[in-house]
C-alpha cells in the first residue's frame, strides 16, 4: 500500500454537520480520493471504485468536499505570519517536529470548535499511514451495545468488484473502509525500503507522541477523543491486512507510550501538590485549614483523578492490542511489542514491573525470529541496570536464569553478544544469581571466534577474577605503595595463569589476551611489571613462579606485544574493528615505543635467564618483530649489542626449527634499512653466517668422500644443526655472496646421505635458487652470469629429478615442492624483466622432467586409502588424515601453477582435469580454478585440454573392456566420464563468449569417432561411437546456427555409412543426433532419450514418433516419401504434442537435402501397424 502525497483529510462545516444531523443514525461521509494532479489511471480506479459502491448508504454522500481543518503556520520570524498553507495530518510528517507541533495545535483548536469534523481528520490520518488508496466512510451510531450495529462489523471482499472492505466500530462512529483487493501484497509506509521507510517509522512515532503531549492539558480527558482513537487502534489492529494491523499495531502501542509520559507528569505533580501540601499543614497546625490547603487538596484529588483514567486506558490498550498482537505472525509487530514493553516496565515501574508483565518479556526469549530475541535482552538489560528495580526482578530471573545463560549460544551473534552483556550487568548487581558452575560455563567464551562476543566474555572475566584488590598479608603497611602495585599485579596474573591452566580448553594465550584488551588493557601494558615478574627469584616474597606458569607468562607477554603492534586482527576471530581512527593509532604508536624502550634493554636479560628452554626462548624471539623502527632507544649501541650478543649465544645453543626460523625473522626486522639499530644486527648477522659456512665447509671436506657421504652420528647432527640455521636464514635473507650452491649441490649427487640432510639441502637450494632470480635484475650484468644462472638451474632440476624417486617420502615430496616453486619463479622473472638490461635465460624443464612431475602427481596425490601407505597409516588418526591431505593439494597446486604460468604445456593438464568429479571433495577447488586460469590465459587450448581429457578417459576404459582384465586404479566407469562432461560444460557459462570453443570441441569429437574408419561387415560401427554420448553434453551450450553447423558436419563424416536405426549399437549416433536436433530453448536431448535410461527394444526406433510432415532433411536420415497418414501422427500424446508444438526434438530441419548424397541411399518407410511402429533406414 503506497500513501498517497496529497490525499486530502476529510472534514466538514458546520453547514453540513447541520444537514446530515437532519438524516437517521448518520452524520456524512469522508472520501479519500486521489488528488486531482494525479494520472489519469489514478482517477478511472477511484472512479471505478465509486461505481462499485454506489449502493452503500455512506457513499451517497460522496458530494462532501474534502478539505483540510489543520492550518499550517507561517514560517516568518517569531513565529509572524506571512500566509496561511493548507495541509493535512498526514502531509504534515514530512515538515519536522516543530512544524508538527504547530498543526497539531491548530487541529486542537479545530478539535474544540468542531470535534466531530477534527476527530474524523485524525482518523483519516491514521487510514492514510496504513497505505490505504481507497475510500473511507464514517456514519454515527447511538449506541454502543446495539446488536444490530455488532453483527455488521465485518471485514470481507468482493470478488466481483475486486474491492475489499472493513466495517468497525470506533464509537462514536461506525467507520467503513473500501481498497483494492491487490493492496495487501504491495509495499506499505513502514516497510519501503531505504531512508524513507526508518524516516516514515521515525515521524509516525513522533507524531503519535507529540499529539499525546500536546493534548495532555486539555481534550485529552474528555472521554471523547481517547475512546474513539482507541476504539480505532484497537480494531484496525485486529485486520488480517498486514499494513493496518502493522501500522495501528505500532501506533497503539506509541499511544501507551505516550500515556505513560503523561502518568510520570502526573506523578510528579501529585508529588509537588502533596509536598506543598504538607509545608503549609505543620506551619498552622492550631489554625484551622486554609483556603490553600482546600485548593492543593482539591488539586491532588484532581491529578489522582486524572492519573487513574490514564491508567484505564493504559490497560484498555494493553488488553485490546499488546495481549493479541505480542504472538503476531509477523516478526515485526512481536518486536515492537517486546520493545516497547521493556520500556513501560523501565519507566513506569509501579504499575508494569510485575511477574504479571515480566512473563511475556521471558516468554518472547523463545522466539524464533533473533531480532525479538535482541529486543527481549535489551530491555531487560534496561532493566537490571537500575538498582531500585532489582527487587521486582528476583521470580523472574530465578526462573529464566537457565534461557538467559543459553542464549550465550544464539546462532545469532547479536543475540549472544546482548546476553552476555545482560549476564555482566547481573553479575554486578546481584552477587547470588550466577553459580559458580555457571561462571565457568560462561568465561569460556573468551576463546570464541566471534570478538564482540570474546571481548564481553574478557569483561566478564575481569570482573569476576582480575578486578578485585589482591589479598595480601597483615604487614602490608611497612611495605611502600610501588610494592602494593606489584603485589596486586602478581596477584591477578596469577589469577590469570591459574584461569588459562583450568580451562583446558585452548592453547593459544593470544585469543585470551585479545579478549580482555578492552577492559584489561592497563594490566596487559604494564609490561614492566610483567618483566619484573619474570625476573625476579622465588626468594622474595614468595615462591614465586612455577615453570609451566613462567612459560605461560612469557606467552602473555609475546601476545600483548603483538596486540599493542598490530590490533585485534587475529586468524579465526571475526568481528574485529579493520580500521582504526587516529586516536586509536595514536594509542598504538606510543604503546609501541614505550615496549621498545622498555623491552630493547630487558629481552637480554630474559634471554639469558630462560636460554634452557627451547619454547620459551621461541616465543622471546618474537618481541623485537614488533619493535619501532624509530625509536631513540635504538640508537643505545650498547643495549642493541648486548641484545645480538644473546641472540648469538641463543642460536649457538639451540638448533631447534622454531628458535632458529623466530631467529632469522628477528634478524630480518632489525636488519632493515630504515631501523636505527641495522648496522650493528647486519654485521652480527653476517658475522653468524660466516661462523656457519666455514663450520660446515670442514665438515663436508671431511664427510664426502668422492661419491659418498660417510659422517658419524656426531658429524652428521652438526651437519644437520648448521644446515638447518643456514636454510632458515636463507628463508628471510640473501646470502648469495656466500656461494652455498656449490657447497650444497654435491651432497644430492652423493650416495648415502642421511634423507634429514637431503632435506634440508633440497630446502636450501631451493631458496638459493629463488633469491638468485628475485635479484636477477641487479646480479646479471652479462652474459656469461646469466648462462651460469641458467647452468644452476638445469643441474637443480636435474638433481631434484634423482630425488623424485628416493625411498623417503618427504625427501621426494620436497624435490617436487622446490622445482615446481624454482620453475614458476623463473617464469614469472622472464615474464616480468626489463628487455634493455641482462635478465634470466629462457630454460625449458625437459620431456623426461616434464612426465616425471605428472606421473608423481597421479602417484602421490591422486590416490585411494587402499593405494598408498601414508594413508593406511592416517586411517587410524583424523589429525594425520588432514595433514596428509594437506600435503598432497600442496602437491597438486604447485604442479597447477606451472601449468597456469606455462611452465608446462596445457595438454599436461588433462591428467589433472581427469579426477575432477572423482577427487571432487579433496581438490575440486584447486582444479576449478586452475580450470578458470586456463581458460583465460588461451580459451581454444583449455578446451581442447577437457576434450583430451575425456578422450584419454575414454580410450583407457575401451581398452579396458576388450582385454577383459581386473580394473586399473587410472580408469574410469562410462557413467562417471560422462559425469565428468557433464562438469566440464557446466563450466561454460556465456555460450555466446565460448561459442568457438563448443564448436570446435563438438568437431574434434566427431573426427575422433569417424576419423579413418571404414566400414566392413566385421566392423559395421565404429569402435569409438559410444564417445558420441558423452560428447552430447556439450550439445546443450550450442547456438542454434552452430547446431545446424556441427549437424552438416555430423553429416559428411556419416554419409557413406550404412546405418540402422533398430541396430542397438547405433544407439550413441542416434543420442547426439537428437541433441543436435533439439528445438526448445535451452533443452538437451537427454531429457527426452537418456544414455542412463533403458535402451529401446531392437524392434522399436527413437525416431518411430517423430513428425515427418512436409520436412526434408539435410542428413542421411533424408526422407523420400514424406507423406505420414494422419493415423500414426495421431499416436502422439497430448502432452507430447504441448511440448513439441513449434519443433519435434527428433524432427529432421526444413533444409534442402545434401547435393553428395547418394540418391539411392536412405529409404524411410513409416509403418502404421501398431505392434511394428517402427522407421527402417535401408541402403
Amino acid at each position: 500500500m503506497i500513501p498517497e502525497s496529497t490525499a486530502a483529510a476529510a472534514s466538514r462545516s458546520s453547514e453540513q454537520t447541520k444537514k446530515s444531523h437532519d438524516e437517521a443514525n448518520s452524520s456524512g461521509a469522508v472520501n479519500h480520493s486521489e488528488d486531482e494532479s494525479g494520472n489519469e489511471n489514478q482517477q478511472k480506479n477511484v472512479r471505478r471504485r465509486k461505481r462499485a459502491h454506489k449502493g452503500s448508504e455512506n457513499v451517497k454522500r460522496k458530494s462532501a468536499r474534502a478539505g483540510c481543518s489543520s492550518v499550517g503556520r507561517a514560517r516568518g520570524r517569531r513565529g509572524k505570519r506571512r500566509h496561511v498553507e493548507n495541509v493535512t495530518l498526514f502531509e504534515v510528517i514530512t515538515m519536522g517536529r516543530s512544524a508538527m507541533r504547530a498543526v497539531i495545535d491548530d487541529w486542537i483548536k479545530a478539535y474544540v470548535t468542531d470535534r466531530d469534523s477534527s476527530l474524523l481528520d485524525l482518523i483519516s490520518f491514521f487510514i492514510q499511514c496504513c497505505g490505504c488508496k481507497g475510500v473511507v466512510t464514517a456514519e454515527m451510531c447511538q449506541s454502543r451495545e446495539d446488536s444490530d450495529v455488532m453483527s455488521k462489523m465485518v471485514e470481507e471482499l468482493d470478488e466481483v468488484a475486486s474491492l475489499q472492505y472493513k466495517k468497525f466500530l470506533a464509537f462514536p462512529w461506525i467507520l467503513t473502509v473500501t481498497w483494492p483487493m491487490d493492496t495487501d501484497s504491495v509495499e506499505y509506509p513502514l516497510t519501503q525500503s531505504g531512508p524513507y521507510g526508518r524516516w516514515f517509522h521515525s515521524e509516525f512515532c513522533d507524531f503519535v507522541s507529540v499529539l499525546v503531549a500536546q493534548c495532555q492539558h486539555s481534550v485529552i480527558f474528555d472521554s471523547y477523543l481517547m475512546n474513539t482513537l482507541i476504539s480505532l487502534l484497537t480494531e484496525l489492529s485486529n485486520s488480517y491486512i498486514r499494513a493496518f494491523r502493522h501500522t495501528c499495531t505500532l501506533a497503539a502501542v506509541k499511544l501507551l507510550s505516550a500515556l505513560v509520559g503523561v502518568a510520570l507528569s502526573l506523578r510528579v505533580g501529585i508529588e509537588n501538590s502533596q509536598k506543598l501540601y504538607k509545608v503549609p499543614k505543620t506551619k498552622t497546625t492550631r489554625q484551622k485549614l486554609t483556603p490553600q490547603l482546600e485548593r492543593i487538596q482539591k488539586k491532588i484529588a484532581e491529578l489522582q483523578g486524572k492519573r487513574v483514567e490514564i491508567e484505564s486506558m493504559m490497560d484498555i490498550v494493553f488488553k485490546g492490542v499488546f495481549l493479541k498482537r505480542y504472538r503476531d505472525v509477523l516478526p515485526e509487530i512481536r518486536s515492537i511489542c517486546v520493545e516497547e514493553l521493556g520500556l513501560w516496565m523501565k519507566l513506569y515501574s509501579s504499575e508494569f514491573l510485575n511477574d504479571t508483565y515480566l512473563k511475556y518479556m521471558g516468554w518472547m526469549m523463545y522466539d524464533k525470529i533473533p531480532d525479538v530475541r535482541l529486543k527481549c535482552v535489551l530491555g531487560l538489560q534496561g532493566l537490571f541496570g537500575d538498582p531500585l528495580l532489582l527487587p521486582k526482578l528476583d521470580l523472574f530471573t530465578s526462573r529464566f536464569k537457565e534461557r538467559m545463560i543459553s542464549m550465550t549460544l544464539d546462532k545469532d551473534n547479536e543475540v549472544s553478544v546482548q546476553t552476555m552483556k545482560l549476564l555482566l550487568l547481573i553479575s554486578r548487581t546481584c552477587d547470588d544469581v550466577l553459580s559458580p558452575d555457571d561462571y565457568k560455563q560462561l568465561l569460556q567464551f573468551v576463546y570464541s571466534s566471534q570478538r564482540p562476543l570474546a571481548a564481553a566474555a574478557g569483561e566478564l572475566l575481569y570482573l569476576r577474577l582480575l578486578s578485585s584488590g589482591a589479598h595480601t598479608s597483615d604487614s602490608q603497611d611497612e611495605i611502600n605503595e610501588e610494592e602494593a602495585r606489584k603485589l596486586q599485579t602478581s596477584a591477578r596474573l596469577k589469577s590469570l595463569l591459574q584461569f588459562h591452566q583450568e580451562s583446558e580448553l585452548h592453547k593459544h594465550v593470544v585469543y585470551l589476551v585479545d579478549s580482555l584488551w578492552d577492559c584489561g588493557g592497563a594490566l596487559l601494558k604494564d609490561w614492566a611489571a610483567l618483566t619484573s615478574i619474570l625476573l625476579q627469584e622465588p626468594s622474595s616474597h614468595g615462591p614465586g613462579l612455577t615453570l609451566a606458569e613462567q612459560a605461560l607468562l612469557v606467552e602473555i607477554l609475546v601476545a600483548s606485544v603483538r596486540q599493542a603492534s598490530e590490533g585485534p586482527a587475529l586468524a579465526g576471530r571475526s568481528g574485529a574493528k579493520k580500521a582504526l581512527n587516529a586516536r586509536e593509532k595514536k594509542i598504538q604508536i606510543d604503546d609501541c615505543t614505550k615496549l621498545t624502550e622498555h623491552l630493547l634493554t630487558v629481552l637480554p636479560k630474559l634471554l639469558n635467564k630462560f636460554s634452557s628452554s627451547s619454547d620459551v626462548v621461541a616465543s622471546l624471539l618474537r618481541i623485537p618483530q614488533f619493535f619501532i623502527p624509530e625509536c631513540p632507544e635504538a640508537e643505545n649501541t650498547q643495549a642493541v649489542s648486548s641484545l645480538m650478543a644473546e641472540l648469538g649465544a641463543v642460536l649457538d645453543f639451540h638448533s631447534s626449527p622454531a628458535v632458529v626460523e623466530a631467529a632469522a625473522r628477528t634478524y630480518l626486522s632489525l636488519c632493515g634499512e630504515e631501523t636505527s639499530c641495522g648496522s650493528v644486527a647486519r654485521d652480527a648477522r653476517d658475522s653468524l653466517v660466516q661462523t656457519w659456512v666455514d663450520k660446515l665447509t670442514v665438515l663436508l671436506e671431511d664427510s664426502l668422500q668422492g661419491d659418498c657421504f660417510s659422517a658419524d652420528e656426531e658429524k652428521t647432527g652438526d651437519i644437520l644443526s648448521t644446515l638447518r640455521k643456514l636454510r632458515a636464514f636463507h628463508n628471510c635473507h640473501d646470502l648469495s655472496r656466500w656461494s652455498l650452491f656449490q657447497l650444497l649441490s654435491p651432497l644430492l649427487s652423493a650416495g648415502g646421505a642421511p634423507p634429514e640432510v637431503l632435506l634440508e639441502v633440497l630446502q636450501c637450494l631451493c631458496f638459493i635458487m629463488i633469491w638468485s632470480l628475485n635479484v636477477s635484475s641487479g646480479t646479471l650484468t652479462s652474459r656469461e652470469k646469466a648462462v651460469a644462472q641458467r647452468l644452476q638451474l638445469r643441474l637443480f632440476c636435474e638433481r631434484s629429478h634423482r630425488c623424485l624417486s628416493h625411498s623417503d617420502h618427504s625427501v621426494r615430496h620436497q624435490a617436487f615442492l622446490g622445482v615446481c616453486d624454482v620453475l614458476v619463479a623463473h617464469s614469472y622473472q622472464t615474464h616480468v624483466w626489463d628487455p634493455t638490461s641482462f635478465g634470466p635465460l629462457l630454460h625449458t624443464p625437459s620431456p623426461k622432467l616434464q612426465r616425471a612431475l605428472s606421473t608423481f602427481v597421479c602417484m602421490h596425490v591422486f590416490v585411494g586409502p587402499d593405494c598408498d601407505s601414508q594413508s593406511r597409516v592416517s586411517e587410524g588418526s583424523e589429525v594425520e588424515r588432514l595433514e596428509d591431505l594437506h600435503r598432497r593439494r600442496n602437491l597438486l597446486a604447485a604442479f597447477c601453477k606451472l601449468i597456469v604460468h606455462g611452465v608446462l604445456e596445457m595438454s599436461t593438464a588433462a591428467e589433472v582435469f581427469m579426477y575432477y568429479t572423482k577427487y571432487y571433495n579433496d581438490f575440486g577447488d584447486i582444479i576449478k580454478e586452475t580450470m578458470y586460469r586456463a581458460r583465460q590465459t588461451d580459451k581454444i587450448e583449455s578446451s581442447r585440454t577437457l576434450v583430451l581429457c575425456l578422450q584419454q578417459l575414454f580410450v583407457r576404459l575401451k581398452k579396458e573392456q576388450e582385454s577383459g582384465g581386473r580394473a586399473q586404479a587410472g580408469v574410469q566407469t562410462f557413467t562417471s566420464i560422462k559425469e565428468l562432461a557433464r562438469r566440464f560444460a557446466l563450466t561454460f557459462g556465456d555460450p555466446v563468449k565460448f561459442r568457438e570453443c563448443v564448436v570446435m570441441m563438438h568437431r574434434t569429437g566427431i573426427e575422433f569417432v569417424f576419423q579413418e574408419f571404414n566400414q566392413t561387415p566385421e566392423t559395421p560401427t565404429p569402435p569409438l561411437l559410444s564417445y558420441l554420448t558423452i560428447l552430447s553434453e556439450f550439445s546443450s551450450k550450442l547456438l542454434k546456427p552452430d547446431k545446424k553447423t556441427v549437424f552438416m558436419y555430423l553429416q559428411k563424416h556419416t554419409a557413406e555409412l550404412f546405418i540402422n536405426l533398430r541396430d542397438e549399437c547405433w544407439q550413441p549416433l542416434v543420442y547426439y543426433r537428437a541433441s543436435l536436433l533439439t528445438a526448445a530453448e535451452g533443452e538437451d536431448a537427454v531429457s527426452y532419450v537418456s544414455s542412463d535410461r533403458k535402451p529401446c527394444p531392437p524392434n522399436r526406433s527413437p525416431f518411430s514418433k517423430q513428425k515427418l510432415e512436409g520436412s526434408k532433411s539435410p542428413c542421411l536420415f533424408s526422407p523420400v516419401d514424406s507423406k505420414v497418414s494422419k493415423g500414426h501422427r495421431s499416436k502422439f500424446s497430448p502432452s507430447h504434442q504441448e511440448k513439441t508444438t513449434d519443433v519435434d526434438p527428433f524432427s529432421l530441419p526444413l533444409e534442402p537435402a545434401a547435393r553428395d548424397l547418394n540418391p539411392e541411399g536412405f529409404v524411410l518407410s513409416s509403418s502404421n501397424e501398431a505392434e511394428d511402429d517402427t522407421v527402417e533406414i535401408e541402403l
